[in-house]
């Protein structure tokens, strides 16, 4: 028995529907701004290493600039320092760290920050 091309593609519409609201999208967004030697740091120090960690398996890097801050990014205050590294949860903050000191520090706040992610989405 054939199926109608337009069921198959409605029913791919609806699964996909069911899978984006049955699960949160976790991000880490990370905020910059052109000339920020800082950021310049963070990605020479740890910019390449990143996505291959397990915190990049629970949140994902999004880099999004200070000064076009997308819509869809609910902040609980200003970002006021670049990089300042927010994670969201479907866009909404949980918790951040602001600013960059070395790539030491900055492993030690990302275990703190995933700590306010659910039990099975903490690295």
């Amino acid at each position: 028995m054939r199926m109608n091309a337009s069921i198959l593609a409605a029913a791919a519409f609806v699964l996909a529907g069911l899978n984006t609201a049955a699960m949160a999208e976790t991000a880490l967004v990370m905020v910059e701004q052109d000339g920020c030697v800082y950021c310049e740091r963070w990605h020479a120090e740890v910019g390449d290493i990143y996505d291959l960690t397990e915190f990049a398996a629970r949140a994902p890097l999004r880099m999004v600039d200070l000064r076009a801050l997308p819509d869809d990014l609910h902040l609980s205050s200003r970002v006021v320092f670049t990089p300042t590294f927010i994670l969201t949860e479907d866009g909404q903050e949980i918790a951040r760290a602001e600013g960059y000191a070395g790539d030491e520090l900055f492993w030690m706040h990302m275990e703190l920050l995933t700590r306010h992610l659910p039990d099975e989405t903490s690295p």
